[in-house]
């Protein structure tokens, strides 16, 4: 794109029409904000890194402050457009029922279907292209949670809505149930205003989280997360935390499903997010039947399949050592006590302990 081009450009004109091709390719909404977060987010970041709370996720250190400094992590970039796509599937068994049936595998509603990275970004590139096809060349890199970007943060910052105290972002509109994309560009854009707060006194979501893992509003400790628990760390789940894990086998939704702002959540009309073999529901006990070859076939597209097989086993272990004492459990369990990998084998023999000890006890 010529300089000349860049000074002709009616800009206002041109962030209204993005935003109208973001809409008409499926996001929910996009607004635009500027390659740069106030130096209070670095502090906050440095001093979340120096108390540990990142855990084993060593990407987190590693990147430091490049993931609040958007223009030293893209040279360049002069504002970012921010994009939100609902992801709950309207098909999907009740989260509150497959919570309270111990003989069930919850998994996180973001996971149900396919792959969110790749539709995001293929979605992403489309506006991309639609972007070129009308003002030619011009500058961007596009994102979604696949680099150091603190897209909370930037989303924030552009009004798409506001950070909850469970860190995640909330829109009054559409609650939190959705995902998040980012298009940096080395256009001039005007960006939108901010939005203030709307969490008000509520602490709903700290009061609910099953391993206390939001510490204080605004402040998660990963090592205690459900999330971090059960897809990035790499061993097995530690000992004093599997009770509370419950039957939550990849990820967690409890600070969410608890958001008064989650009663304007919409779900999605994105095909590729529609729930797939039955993961909705399905009982621990059949998918820790799965051999290593279902697991890879069944979960090939899936944002769980990057967990490895051993790791899911592993989760579902404890999930089996949570649930109500079941002679069939107990007989899955002895199957797996001599696995190879021990991330497998440990988990399996604490949860045939537990059936044991349940059963002795007439649980």
């Amino acid at each position: 794109m010529t300089e000349k081009s860049y000074q002709n450009m009616d800009y206002p004109e041109l962030a209204r029409q993005i935003k109208a091709w973001a809409r008409e390719l499926g996001f929910a909404d996009a607004r635009i904000g500027k390659a740069e977060l106030p130096e209070e987010a670095e502090r906050k970041l440095q001093a979340w890194l120096d108390a540990g709370c990142h855990g084993e996720m060593d990407y987190m250190a590693r990147h430091g402050a490049l993931r609040v400094r958007p223009a030293e992590l893209v040279p360049g970039t002069l504002t970012i457009i921010s994009v939100r796509m609902p992801y709950w599937p309207a098909e999907a068994q009740a989260s509150e029922s497959v919570l309270q049936d111990g003989r069930l595998a919850y998994l996180s509603r973001y996971a149900l279907g396919r792959d969110y990275h790749k539709v995001l970004r293929a979605r992403l590139q489309k506006l991309a292209d639609h972007i070129t096809q009308v003002i030619g060349d011009f500058g961007y890199r596009v994102f979604t949670d696949s680099a150091p970007v603190a897209e909370v943060a930037l989303a924030a910052q552009s009004g798409l809505g506001w950070r909850g105290k469970h860190t995640l972002l909330l829109n009054r509109q559409q609650g939190s149930l959705f995902f998040l994309g980012e298009l940096f560009t080395d256009l001039p854009l005007p960006v939108d205003e901010e939005e203030d707060g709307h969490c008000g006194r509520c602490t709903r979501c700290i009061d609910i989280c099953p391993t206390q893992a939001i510490t204080a509003p605004y402040q998660v400790d990963a090592r205690r997360c459900i999330s971090y628990l059960t897809i990035e760390l790499k061993s097995a789940i530690p000992l004093e935390l599997r009770p509370l894990i419950g039957n939550r086998v990849y990820g967690c939704d409890d600070c969410q499903l608890v958001c008064p702002w989650n009663r304007f959540a919409v779900n999605t009309v994105e095909a590729d997010f529609a729930v797939r073999h039955g993961l909705d529901g399905a009982s621990l006990l059949e998918l820790f039947g799965w051999s290593e070859a279902m697991f890879k076939e069944k979960l090939a597209g899936s944002p769980i399949y990057r967990i490895g097989y051993a790791k899911w086993l592993s989760n579902l272990a404890i999930g089996l050592g949570n649930a109500p004492y079941d002679p069939a459990i107990v007989v899955a369990l002895e199957e797996h006590q001599h696995a190879d990998e021990e991330l497998v084998a440990e988990p399996v023999r604490w949860a045939l302990q537990q059936q044991r000890e349940r059963a002795a006890s007439g649980q």
